[in-house]
């Protein structure tokens, strides 16, 4: 009989990807209603209180607030890349990836070893350690293999992230909501540029 390995399976969603989608999930996501979670330091301030992440002491303003959604708009292009969304473009991707090359030497991570292994770390606290802490997290899936299974649902407005985990990968929706919604809509375009080729019916 073979030992029992104790290695998790790359479809059980890590706790890392939970602190990715916690952040990225924050964004008003279409059929999901969710609010604005960033809208203004005083959002993002009650947020981090909500996540563990801060004291009602914690300093934040209105360049923080902002600097978070531009962080998680460049993840969600990255999620996006992932699912193969349609709509995605290359210089789309590559000025996210861009960004997120800027945000990690702003948010710069350190390495702790310890005697049970290595991990990465903010090297700031406050609203700057939360970036590096969110960074830190996908720099750890990355390393695990399963980055491209943090994905971001294709259905326009959704883009809610979710961790695929499906044997093949072919997950790209949330869920079967949005993923009828996109079918009609796809349904609805093909039967309108039909209509288009062949012009009005003739009386």
């Amino acid at each position: 009989m073979s030992p029992r390995t104790t290695e998790p399976s790359p479809l059980t969603q890590p706790p890392s990807a939970d602190v990715v989608l916690q952040f990225v999930n924050t964004h008003p996501a279409g059929p999901h209603r969710l609010p604005e979670r960033f809208g203004s330091a005083q959002d993002l301030h009650a947020w981090l209180l909500e996540q563990a992440m801060g004291s009602e002491s914690t300093h934040v303003t209105e360049a923080d607030a902002a600097s978070a959604r531009e962080l998680r708009e460049a993840l969600i292009t990255v999620l996006l890349a992932h699912s193969a969304d349609q709509d995605s473009t290359p210089d789309g991707l590559a000025e996210a990836e861009g960004f997120l090359r800027h945000a990690a030497s702003r948010y710069p991570l350190v390495t702790v070893v310890t005697a049970s292994g290595a991990f990465l770390a903010p090297a700031q606290t406050d609203v700057p350690g939360l970036f590096g802490t969110v960074l830190a997290n996908a720099t750890e899936l990355a390393q695990a293999g399963v980055w491209d299974r943090l994905r971001a649902c294709r259905h326009t407005p959704c883009h809610y992230g979710f961790f695929d985990r499906t044997r093949n990968k072919n997950s790209v929706y949330c869920g079967p909501r949005c993923g009828s919604r996109a079918s009609m809509r796809a349904y609805r375009q093909r039967k309108k540029a039909l209509a288009a080729q062949h012009g009005p019916a003739s009386k």
